[in-house]
């Protein structure tokens, strides 16, 4: 399972969130077979729950499986969901592609996080099977995403439980990609989430973006212009010019790490630690405020674009600002080295995220590029 330490009813403090390290192989067939040319395999074991008019897919209810009671009661909160987080689990890629296999899997996972992880209930709003079927994870998440006038507390990523609808994908996407079965559901789910919340494409994330995790794997993520083209093509709706990662305080990972770099190669003194902790803040802060931005401390659109926004790297560049692009690179799959050198492997590779979001593959760090290195979306894609 996508495990990180959790927790429930809280936020944990960043120094609780310890970085699962199981499965991190495959970064060479990545970079051998190029991020772009890559293909969903195809398999198709039953007919799912895909559909083709962005109506609600058939989810099954934690009353259909047989879920266990939560252990103690469910907080609905008073408020709309605003992004989704798409993780993988972390469990074998099993080729039973049944019903059974899928409400197995169901059970498997709120096992592990009420009986290991100490949850109340399982963490995760939704869950897809390899083959397609949809359950709902934790209770009354299927009841509330009906009317979405509210949002069910969770407990897939810290810092977001309050806010993004988490949805679990059964597998291991480190080195080989989601079924196409799973992916026909995952995007009708999405889908239907953007519908019933009013929100687009533009939000749909990957769980490292905002945590120290392998989830939702190297090869899935590579996926994900595609996954926000195909909801967006299905909601018949265009997306804003740029959405970047919204960071705030608490956050982990190297998307913050890349932040800290640029906060660097504008001469602060902050550490490169990937937490998005109080000294970060206080600097992303007086930034804000020296910008002319609302000094909130979150790192948002105007934010980002205040911080890189005149900077455009091309192989004459070196230093912090290239450390910023080539952290996020690695951790994608991209065979680069964070040496501050912007050298053939980082153009190359910055060639290659640029294909993957349908820009024009320049090799040059400009505005949108940015954007799409650091986690955030393009219109186009």
């Amino acid at each position: 399972m996508c495990i990180n330490c959790e927790g429930e009813g809280r936020q944990p403090q960043p120094q609780e969130i310890r970085r699962r390290t199981i499965l991190k192989t495959g970064l060479g067939v990545v970079t051998a077979m190029g991020l772009g040319g890559l293909q969903l395999l195809t398999l198709a074991p039953h007919a799912s729950a895909h559909t083709l008019d962005g109506a609600a897919p058939e989810i099954i209810s934690c009353d259909e499986w047989g879920a266990r009671p939560p252990s103690s009661a469910i907080t609905v909160l008073n408020k709309k969901a605003t992004k989704i987080l798409v993780h993988h689990t972390a469990f074998p890629n099993v080729t039973d592609y049944s019903r059974d296999q899928a409400i197995k899997l169901a059970h498997d996972i709120q096992n592990l996080h009420m009986d290991t992880n100490g949850w109340i209930d399982t963490g995760q709003h939704f869950t897809v099977s390899r083959g397609g079927y949809i359950t709902e994870g934790r209770h009354r998440s299927l009841e509330v995403l009906q009317t979405a006038d509210r949002f069910v507390q969770s407990a897939h990523c810290p810092y977001l439980n309050q806010e993004a609808i988490g949805i679990e994908n059964e597998g291991t996407y480190i080195d080989v990609l989601p079924p196409e079965v799973l992916w026909n559901s995952l995007v009708d789910l999405c889908v239907y989430t953007c519908q019933q919340y009013g929100f687009g494409a533009n939000v749909i994330f990957g769980h490292w973006n905002f945590q120290e995790t392998d989830c939702p794997g190297i090869m899935f993520y590579s996926k994900f212009p595609q996954l926000r083209r195909e909801v967006a093509a299905k909601l018949g709706q265009s997306m804003p010019e740029r959405t970047w990662v919204d960071l705030r305080w608490g956050v982990r990972g190297d998307t913050v790490r890349a932040l800290q770099y640029v906060l660097r190669a504008q001469g602060s003194d902050v550490v490169i630690s990937g937490t998005y902790d109080d000294p970060t803040y206080q600097l992303v802060t007086a930034f804000q405020r020296a910008k002319g931005i609302t000094p909130d401390g979150y790192t948002r659109n105007d934010t980002w674009e205040a911080l890189v926004g005149t900077i455009r790297l091309d192989n004459q560049s070196q230093g912090d600002y290239v450390n910023a692009v080539q952290v996020i690179l690695k951790r994608n799959g991209y065979d680069v080295t964070v040496n501050g050198q912007y050298d053939y492997a980082t153009m190359k590779a910055v060639k290659q995220v640029q294909s993957l979001h349908l820009l024009p593959p320049t090799g040059k760090v400009d505005l949108d590029a940015w954007c799409a290195i650091i986690g955030g979306v393009l219109s186009r894609g």
